[in-house]
């Protein structure tokens, strides 16, 4: 059915097969046909329309976003070759049409452009149609082959209204918001467009089909008469006779890069007809034959061949043909050709060399190619396609002619094979030299396969060490568990003895299931020393573990070999080479690449004298820092002074470099393997100009405005660059591209795995992790296969349909006094990443991602915000800058000379806030079909429209699913719809008219943690794939909705389906509704899952766990407080704010200090302690904005109390698991900023109890089922509930692997309803503590003041493991990158009672021999205590710092890093002053951060450090430090011996929690896979077990089962009967004597009344549908007893179970069916399940009765059907090892005498079994009549009665498979 068109669809496009799309017209007004073709290229379009081999077919480009960067001059002629062309492939286009899913119009932007695709299109008169789902089209012709098409214009307006519906929102079903009504509508919408469907053509102009292939397109395309190009002659070649070197070039389709190839390497070429008799009228005067590439049949050009196969038969030169000139070279050698079924057409096609073994990245475009099986002897293939193995390429054995399929010319693609026009030219010349050489092959570079392999052996590996990145920190976060996962994975896979070492307990990888051991130990240099050392590894991994790995690498890498260690993947002194800039511009210089200007500076002074050769505007950098860490621009020298002076604190040395501020910065990920095969995976654009860290930038991959030209000019020097380099595994190389030209330089190469690697794994669905780690074992690229397609090899280069945007989330609000703005310094705590169709709809997502408070691109409230100021200076409001601006009227030229953000980007986001205004105009009742259908295209969300429109989101909601406008879910498959694929990494997009799956999962969905943010890390992560790995051992489908690329939980193996999406109520309920969810798990993501929590519930979505009104009880603090009084639970005095009379007069009745915050919340957003009334009137003032729905609270803050976490699991409001963990530092820090202590050390018994008692009765009254976290302050015994999250909170991973015990997995089994232990036991050793440690990232956030308050400030944590808490603090401050210090420290201290507290760890200090210095107060109360201590002062402003002595200079000290440990403890009114007004102690806490001194702003951490730092820990490691999920390696044998016994020991309720038939219906043996039955065969064993030990089984007691006989049945109802007493449940039986049917009762009313009594219906019915009928309107699970003739799954699945216990296997074996094969049910599904196994089946059978055609067909494809015969002969009895009898049944005939003729056509007797074998047996379903001689029954091979007790175990198996819970 085609879908409806409306007037703005000006143009169809129909295929031959009757498929019919519409969309928009934007070529030539006109109608066009031929033969459809795809191509999955994404950049070149100019190129490809030019290329004569595209003659006559309609081109589809699966890339989306076409005509971005225009089209280049049509007037511009080669420089070189003079009448052709600059910039295309031929004077004209030669497509016939083109389609695309989305053309940009005339905002398109590149400097080389003159004018707009779409004109020039016009132009030359070729149609185009845009608006299309390319997709759908690209996987119809995948399918179908290529087909011919035809575009068809408009020529009378549609008749259809176009409406909304009638424009009324009903509101009644909206309020019970079930979506079901909305199928109802969008079928009247389908049968109202059919009617117009049927009559579209009438509205089209109508033209014939044409065939392209049976035209001569040559003869359209070819040269008309000889033309002779001449080189440059610096460069031209001449022959020894003084003539220049001549080819030949034979013009069957000439693309215009394969002239310039030629002419520019110095050879003169004529280009002649094809048709032209060049043997004899070229004479002898040339050198050389190229054929070219051409379109169409080869066959078809007979005479080009015979003048081919006259010169090779003169053998006279050389010979080189391309593409259509591969082709009728073969045929002139004698081979044959073959048409394709879709060709190969787009830049990423691997062939592989079969010379050397290389594998190239080639660009194709052919509908033909050669059959290699018919070369004639004397020919070689020379390349091959490493994707469908069909050949690339053939050369002679023993002349020099050879040819490619592949296009070497390029232009579209990858120049990787250029080399092959050298190749050309040097044969050429060797043959001029020497004449043998023509009796010689031609020769290529790169030695042979067999020299490669022995040059890079693998790499043979027993144990690898791979090292973590440590805490997550600004640059360095999530993305490494990612990676360092893969990698795991990888390596697991390899069978490799894994070892990690991460202190950060809150990721994936340190859990159980990955590595096989897992120290949390700091990634430091002596600390991986001592794991060497004791682990003894083989190998090392560097590259997965961020800067922190690298940088151990670096330290040790004289030390591994020393070791016993290899380094794997990239060799450490290409490390050094990229992390030293020095070194990386000499080695860049080498190879004649080039890098930004720049010079290196050890001093200030030196700095200063190198700055006047290259010149300011200057960027600085510290060598050796992560994500630009001591970092800035400098216009003139005190800049540079200011910036030298911090650089030098955090490196010894800095790097000075010309700015290239406003230039692009293009990305590209690059993977290498030790074979130099190279290819680049995803090449990435940012959205803002150079100058902002890339970190802190918009992504948008693939890029969107670099030219073909652009891409692969940049593509190249990657290769190049990552070659000269050595790099084996992934790195990232970044570039400067100047706009206004083609310059470019090199910025850097990350030699490791970065954040860019995860995004880029992400938006290509290509495991870059995964693979390197496989490519540092010494295994090749194209010996990988790509994880998504299976077919295909992994060494290509994804091509996407689609767009992906990358945003970066700041949460600089969470900082006092830090700086918004953006630079070369990275600032962001995470990022969103979102894909679309359209870069509108990628972006608006990605805007929304951000934080739940954006609707998506559109005018913005802010009212701080200047926009002249914010285009021109960035900061993290700048695209709501950019919106402001269009919104005010500014132009596209006018915000890109403030920005230097390109055009392209500009355009498409002043489109939308041009479709905002039209909006506006709008409401509900008057949008139309077609507008709103755009508005969802443009990726405006039902929110945003309900704004514009004055409504509601459900309203809004309602409106569009009326319309059905819904979205459909596309795959991300890495080949662009190529080649089918098994991967279930989905989008939602509006741009589409299908779905690429279809949805019968009903999967569990659990919702991620979205971005990353300061309080919504890594950790929720942790809990939502503990939640679905947990979910899928049992047996559950589950599906996974994130939107985060550093996160694991969005790798694409992790869940059974993945939805990179939002996590918004509109796009959840989206989902749920396709996949017909069977329930939402929102407790494992954080707060962002749970802010919807309400809103689905009242969508009728089915939230597993707490219900979402108990969630709200506890997040609405009214509620919650009501609650806490009823069940006598105490809380700190609090009150509700509604005015600021209110406010002052509660504050002066509580006493200050008090607490003010928003109600919802998340890592206390916006609250602050307030200690006066003057804070608080300034605080208000803020707070009134911060959360419009929620009120402001005020609570009194109890100063000096205790803080106390508690995490605990409940199911239905018991609880059933729980740990208590306690702060280090008092009450009123953050949660998330507090040192954790486990098991609690200071906790006196009775706090436990009182917390204990509190927790049970909470999780009792909000009856929670699942995880829940309760914060409690304690004081003097004395508790109180600070918060309770009913979701996992922050501390669950770190609570779960310090215990051993996964609350997680509780949580999520009692959630599922699963069996679970309560309280299991936890086995932890006596001396055992663990330490949880924030980890902050102060010095990324210039001018924020590093202390710690109610606002949580760390952006990541580790946890070391200890003997005392204190040495497990030590190792983890440590693991921070805390340095110990060694001889100097500071001290400034505020109050007295601080001072008080300290002076016994001062004198420690004193005693260990430290020098102590201190600030004015603090050094006074020092020495009256008689401790000695160095006076230093804190002098204001710079205008003093002369007359301050520096030995008396603080700032001095910092400076010069003379002090080692700084303790700076504030007193707490630092709110009293004004905001802008600095403090002194703010100033030198911010100077220690800026010059890397450690520092200590809490008195309890600093007593901790001090008393540790006493206590003189050794470090070394202990049996605390890792957790060992499996052995070390020992020999093979013993190791198998160890699995089979563990598989051995699963209990019969683990084996059943694994059943994939949970309440499902049994119809048909097709739902069995083979490890279904593996499962089903070795339940039965255990039930044969159990029902011989113990007779009856209570598996499933108080369960009732009803057996439905509509037709006799002895065995079968008896047997289920007594398979469902024996499991412990009861049966209630129903034959055909007495059931209703018998008055005519319906089969679907009986079975519904039947499932009303029972838990599952076993039902035998003489309709073959009425098993359909049964599933259909049943609400409990179904089991076929037999329907009609048709199946009998379970008498299949005892039958497989009978052979397999009476012969040991089912593989190997002759099975022989006799008798009735054409009714025999049990047959047809015996048969079916034997496809499962190798086995030859023979059919003996009366000619009456044989087996049906369907089922003799399968068994003929799958090559098991061996001998089908009427008669029983002696042979196929001897030849069985099965012989499986079944009775001819007289109910099935409605002949009585063709009954009496057939009945015993065949008797098994004494004389029949005489041929048999000793070990064979006899089987029969049973009941016989005389088909089996009575006196077979005591030979021992009569196996049928024995069959009907293994019937029994079966059944029983798979009723307690069905119905256990």
């Amino acid at each position: 059915m085609a879908p409806r068109s409306d007037n703005s669809q000006d143009m169809a496009l129909e295929l031959q097969d009757g498929y019919v799309c519409y969309g928009q017209s934007f070529g030539a007004d006109k109608s066009i046909a031929g033969e459809l073709v795809f191509q999955t290229g994404m950049v070149g379009y100019p190129e490809s329309i030019t290329d004569p081999s595209y003659r006559g077919q309609i081109l589809v480009i699966t890339f989306p976003l076409v005509g971005n960067y225009g089209v280049p001059s049509r007037d511009e002629m080669d420089s070189l070759l003079k009448d052709i062309p600059a910039y295309f492939e031929a004077k004209e286009i030669h497509i016939a049409g083109l389609v695309v899913a989305s053309y940009s119009g005339d905002q398109y932007s590149h400097h080389l452009a003159t004018s707009s695709l779409g004109s020039w299109l016009k132009e030359q008169g070729v149609p185009a149609i845009t608006g299309v789902d390319t997709r759908a089209l690209t996987k119809l012709i995948r399918e179908e082959g290529s087909m011919l098409g035809r575009l068809l214009r408009r020529t009378s307006p549609s008749p259809a209204s176009k409406q909304l519906t009638n424009g009324i929102v009903d509101t009644r079903t909206l309020a019970n918001g079930a979506d079901a009504d909305a199928d109802a509508d969008i079928d009247a919408l389908q049968v109202e467009a059919e009617e117009e469907d049927e009559n579209w053509k009438l509205n089209f102009e109508q033209i014939e089909w044409v065939d392209p292939n049976k035209k001569n397109l040559v003869a359209e395309v070819s040269t008309k008469a000889p033309k002779v190009y001449t080189p440059d002659p610096s460069t031209a070649l001449n022959h020894p006779s003084g003539r220049p070197v001549r080819v030949v070039c034979v013009d069957v389709g000439l693309k215009y890069n394969q002239l310039r190839c030629l002419v520019r390497r110095g050879v003169e070429v004529e280009v002649v007809p094809w048709d032209y008799d060049f043997p004899t009228l070229a004479g002898k005067e040339y050198d050389g034959l190229f054929i070219s590439n051409g379109p169409g049949d080869p066959a078809m050009m007979e005479a080009t061949v015979k003048h081919i196969r006259a010169a090779m038969d003169e053998a006279r030169t050389p010979i080189f043909g391309i593409c259509l000139g591969h082709q009728l070279l073969a045929r002139a050698a004698g081979a044959d050709t073959l048409k394709m079924k879709f060709g190969n057409r787009g830049h990423n096609i691997p062939c592989t060399n079969m010379i050397n073994g290389r594998c190239y990245i080639t660009s194709q475009n052919h509908g033909y190619a050669v059959d290699s099986k018919t070369l004639p002897h004397g020919w070689d293939e020379l390349f091959v396609n490493a994707n469908d193995g069909s050949n690339e390429g053939i050369r002679h054995a023993r002349r020099p002619y050879f040819s490619v399929q592949f296009h070497p010319e390029h232009t579209p693609g990858p120049r990787d094979t250029e080399f092959l026009f050298d190749v050309f030219i040097d044969t050429i010349k060797k043959t001029i030299d020497t004449p043998e050489a023509l009796s010689q092959p031609v020769q290529f570079p790169g030695g042979t396969a067999e020299e490669n392999k022995k040059l890079a052996p693998r790499v043979h590996v027993k144990k690898a060490l791979v090292l973590g990145s440590g805490g997550l920190s600004i640059g360095q976060a999530g993305e490494f568990d990612y990676s360092g996962s893969q990698a795991i994975k990888a390596l697991k896979e390899e069978g490799i003895y894994t070892i990690l070492i991460n202190p950060n307990i809150a990721t994936i990888q340190t859990s159980k299931g990955l590595a096989d051991k897992v120290y949390f130990l700091p990634v430091t240099a002596e600390f991986v020393r001592k794991v060497i050392q004791k682990e003894r590894p083989d190998g090392i991994y560097v590259t997965f573990g961020g800067q922190t790995a690298l940088q151990v690498g670096i330290q040790l890498k004289d030390e591994f070999e020393e070791m016993g260690v290899k380094v794997l993947g990239t060799p450490i002194d290409t490390i050094v080479t990229t992390e030293d800039r020095e070194l990386f511009a000499r080695s860049m210089e080498s190879i004649g690449e080039k890098c930004a200007k720049s010079a290196s500076a050890s001093t200030v002074e030196e700095a200063m004298r190198v700055v006047k050769d290259i010149g300011y505007p200057v960027i600085v950098r510290a060598a050796y820092a992560l994500g630009g860490l001591g970092s800035g621009f400098a216009k003139d020298d005190a800049e540079l002074l200011d910036l030298c002076n911090v650089a030098f604190a955090a490196s010894p040395q800095v790097l000075i470099e010309r700015s290239m501020k406003g230039w692009k910065e293009i990305e590209y990920e690059v993977v290498r393997d030790c074979r130099d095969n190279c290819i680049t995976v995803c090449n990435m654009e940012n959205f803002d100009p150079l100058g902002i860290h890339t970190g802190d930038s918009i992504v948008v991959a693939p890029s969107q405005t670099l030219s073909d030209e652009d891409y692969n000019m940049l593509r190249t020097t990657a290769v190049n660059v990552i070659r000269h380099l050595g790099v084996v595994g992934e790195c990232n190389i970044q570039y400067a591209l100047n706009p206004h030209s083609r310059e470019y330089c090199i910025i850097e190469v990350n030699a490791r795995l970065s954040r860019s690697s995860a995004l880029a794994s992400k938006a290509t669905g290509y495991p870059l992790a995964f693979v390197a780690a496989k490519l540092g074992l010494g295994i090749a690229l194209n010996e990988i296969s790509n994880s998504v397609t299976r077919v295909t090899s992994a060494c290509f280069e994804p091509s996407l349909d689609y767009v992906v945007v990358k945003i970066p989330r700041w949460d600089l609000k969470k900082f006092l006094r830090v700086s918004t703005l953006l630079g070369s310094s990275m600032k962001s705590v995470g990022e969103v990443m979102s894909i679309g169709r359209t870069f509108e709809e990628a972006i608006q997502k990605a805007i929304r991602a951000i934080d739940l408070n954006n609707l998506g691109f559109n005018e913005t409230a802010a009212a701080l915000m200047v926009i002249d100021q914010e285009l021109q200076t960035p900061s993290d409001q700048r695209l709501f800058a950019i919106a402001n601006a269009m919104k005010a009227g500014y132009s596209v030229d006018k915000i890109w000379e403030m920005t230097n953000i390109d055009k392209w980007f500009l355009s498409r986001l002043k489109n939308l806030s041009d479709f905002e205004i039209k909006m506006a105009t709008y409401n509900t009742v008057s949008i139309t079909k077609p507008l709103l259908k755009q508005a969802k295209q443009l990726g405006y969300s039902d929110r945003q429209l309900a704004k514009f429109w004055g409504s509601n989101e459900l309203a809004v909601r309602r409106a569009r699913i009326d319309a059905g406008i819904i979205p459909v879910a596309k795959q991300i498959d890495t080949v662009a719809a190529e080649f089918p694929a098994v991967t279930n990494y989905l989008y939602l997009t509006y741009n589409g008219s299908e779905s690429d799956i279809t949805f019968n999962d009903r999967g569990i969905m659990v919702l991620g943690s979205g971005v990353y943010r300061i309080g919504s890390s890594v950790e929720f992560d942790w809990c939502s794939v503990r939640a679905i790995r947990t979910l899928r051992e049992q047996g559950f489908k589950t599906v996974m909705v994130n939107y985060n690329p550093e996160t694991v939980s969005t790798d694409y193996d992790e869940a059974d389906r993945l939805y990179f999406e939002n996590i918004s109520l509109e796009t959840i309920l989206d989902i749920y509704t396709m996949e017909s969810s069977s329930g939402v798990i929102i407790s494992m993501g954080g707060q962002t899952p749970n802010n919807i929590a309400l809103p689905l519930h009242r969508m009728n979505v089915k939230i597993l766990g707490t219900s979402p009104e108990m969630i709200d009880t506890a997040e609405n603090r009214y509620k919650f407080s009501r609650m806490l009084d009823r069940i006598s639970v105490d809380q700190p005095a609090w009150k509700e704010l509604t005015s600021i009379e209110e406010a002052t007069e509660f504050c002066n009745k509580v006493s200050y200090p008090v607490l003010v915050r928003p109600s919802y919340v998340l890592s206390g957003a916006a609250m602050n302690t307030v200690y006066s009334r003057d804070d608080l009137a300034n605080y208000l003032k803020q707070a009134a904005d911060v959360s419009r729905e929620h009120p402001v609270v005020i609570t009194k803050y109890i100063e000096n109390a205790k803080e106390i976490e508690m995490d605990a699991v409940a199911r239905n409001g018991t609880m059933i698991g729980h740990f208590i963990s306690e702060h280090v530092e008092n009450a009123g820090v953050h949660s998330g900023d507090a040192t954790l202590i486990l098991p609690p050390q200071d906790l006196d018994p009775e706090t436990v109890r009182r917390i204990e008692d509190a927790t049970r009765k909470i999780g009792n009254a909000l009856n929670v089922t699942g995880p829940f976290n309760i914060q409690f302050i304690a004081k003097d015994n004395d508790i109180k509930v600070i918060e309770c999250n009913v979701r996992a909170s922050r501390s669950f991973p770190f609570v779960s692997k310090v215990m051993g015990v996964d609350l997680i997995e509780m949580a999520t089994k009692a959630m599922a309803g699963l069996p679970l232990l309560e309280y299991p036991p936890v086995n932890i050793p006596s001396d055992y503590v663990a330490v949880k440690v924030p980890q902050f990232s102060f010095s990324r956030l210039s001018g924020a003041d590093p202390v710690l308050g109610v606002e949580m400030a760390s952006t990541g944590e580790v946890a070391c493991f200890g003997r005392t808490k204190y040495e497990a603090y030590i190792k983890g401050l440590v693991a921070t990158g805390f340095k110990l210090p060694k001889k100097n420290i500071l001290l400034s201290i505020g109050s007295f009672k601080d001072k008080l507290e300290m002076l016994p760890s001062i004198e420690s200090l004193h005693k260990m021999g430290y020098k102590l210095f201190a600030t004015a107060g603090t050094a006074d109360y020092i020495q009256e205590h008689g401790i000695p201590v160095k006076f230093l002062e804190v002098l204001g402003g710079s205008g003093n710092q002369d007359e301050q002595k520096p030995e008396y200079s603080l700032t001095q000290h910092l400076a010069n890093n003379l002090i080692d440990l700084y303790i700076n403890l504030p007193s707490s009114n630092r709110f009293r002053r004004p905001a802008n007004y600095m403090s002194k102690g703010y100033r030198t806490r911010r100077m220690a951060v800026d010059y890397q001194t450690p520092l200590v702003t809490n008195v309890k951490n600093a007593k901790l450090l001090i008393e540790a730092l006493a206590r003189h820990y050794d470090l070394e490691i202990s049996k605390v430090d890792f957790q060992e999920f499996a052995a070390a390696p020992r020999g093979r044998e013993e190791n198998d011996l160890q699995m089979s016994r563990l598989n051995g020991t699963m209990s019969l309720p683990q084996l059943l929690a694994k059943s994939p038939f949970k309440r499902k219906h049994i119809t048909s043996v097709k739902q069995f896979s083979r490890t279904d039955l593996h499962l089903l065969f070795t339940i039965a064993q255990e039930m044969r077990l159990g029902a011989q030990r113990e007779g009856c089984l209570d598996i499933l007691k108080g369960k009732v089962l009803c057996t439905l006989f509509c037709e006799p049945s002895t065995r079968t109802s008896a047997s289920f009967d007594a398979a469902m007493k024996r499991l412990g449940g009861e049966v209630v039986v129903i034959n055909e004597v007495v059931s209703s049917t018998q008055k005519g009762e319906s089969i679907a009313d009986t079975i519904r009344t039947l499932g009303c009594y029972t838990d599952a219906i076993v039902i035998r019915h003489p309709l073959e549908e009425s098993i359909d009928i049964a599933t259909k309107f049943s609400n409990v699970p179904i089991i076929n007893a037999g329907n009609g003739s048709r199946e009998h799954p379970t008498q299949a699945l005892l039958d497989i179970f009978t052979i397999r216990e009476e012969l040991g296997t089912v593989n190997g074996l002759t099975i022989t069916f006799v008798g009735d094969l054409k009714y025999g049910r049990t047959v047809h599904s015996l048969c079916e399940l034997l496809s499962h196994y190798d086995v030859s089946v023979n059919l003996v059978s009366p000619a009456s009765l044989a087996i049906p055609s369907s089922v003799r067909e399968a068994l003929q494809s799958r090559k098991q059907l061996a001998v089908v015969s009427n008669e029983l002969t002696p042979e196929i009895v001897a030849s069985s090892d099965v012989l499986y009898c079944t009775r001819v049944q007289k109910e099935r005939f409605s002949d009585i005498a063709l009954y009496e003729r057939v009945k015993d056509s065949f008797v098994v007797d004494n004389k029949v079994m005489k041929n048999a074998k000793a070990n064979m047996i006899v089987m029969h379903p049973l009941p016989r009549l005389n088909e089996i001689n009575e006196e077979l029954d005591f030979d021992p091979r009569a196996a049928y009665f024995r069959q009907m007790r293994y019937g029994l175990y079966t059944r029983m198996a798979l009723l307690a498979m069905v119905m256990a819970t």
